[in-house]
């Protein structure tokens, strides 16, 4: 799954009970915006034994080294956790010139603080549009409504999916996303931070 503030207060023994076994959380958005309930819910997901990812919503028309500042002085990753992740989905009006480099930038920075390749989160149509060039990165592919998802152009597989915006889960109240892993649990673990 993957939750935000919007999820409110989330039972993560409940979640963790229910067979989840990782979770995305929501950081930063942007070069000023942190989530407000981000620390909560990576300390009690940790807490309660589940693998957690935590993630940038990048703004298009935001400086990438200011984003890259906001996300690494607001998350701590350890060992097991996911690489970090970009979510980048939408583009600001006449923000494509330099998006190629920009996003690259961040990226970048990501890699070299972290010490991990970082995932990208996007959707297929965009990928498509303005994403060309990152296909050796993981991809983690939002696409509803399927049975499976359409690779966007440049990637050979997907890492994760998010197949659904409106999975209910005990321990969260309403809706959630839900999300899926392609590979064994032995190449799940390959992808954590050593």
């Amino acid at each position: 799954i993957d939750v935000s503030k919007y999820q409110g207060a989330i039972d993560f023994d409940k979640v963790k009970a229910a067979n989840i076994d990782y979770v995305f959380i929501r950081a930063t958005e942007g070069i000023t915006y942190q989530d407000k309930d981000f620390a909560a819910n990576i300390e009690s997901a940790r807490a309660a034994g589940l693998v957690v990812g935590a993630y940038h919503f990048y703004e298009t028309n935001d400086d990438p080294i200011a984003q890259l500042g906001n996300f690494t002085n607001t998350v701590s990753l350890q060992r097991g956790d996911l690489p970090p992740i970009v979510d980048i989905e939408k583009l600001h009006k006449n923000d494509d010139s330099n998006l190629t480099q920009n996003i690259q930038a961040f990226l970048d920075g990501l890699e070299s603080h972290y010490g991990i390749k970082p995932i990208i989160y996007t959707g297929r149509n965009f990928a498509n549009e303005y994403m060309a060039g990152f296909g050796d990165y993981a991809l983690w592919l939002a696409e509803y409504e399927v049975d499976a998802p359409t690779l966007p152009a440049g990637w050979a597989d997907w890492t994760f999916w998010q197949w659904s915006q409106s999975s209910t889960i005990e321990g969260i109240d309403g809706q959630v996303d839900g999300d899926r892993y392609s590979g064994s649990a032995a190449s799940f673990r390959e992808l954590l931070i050593e």
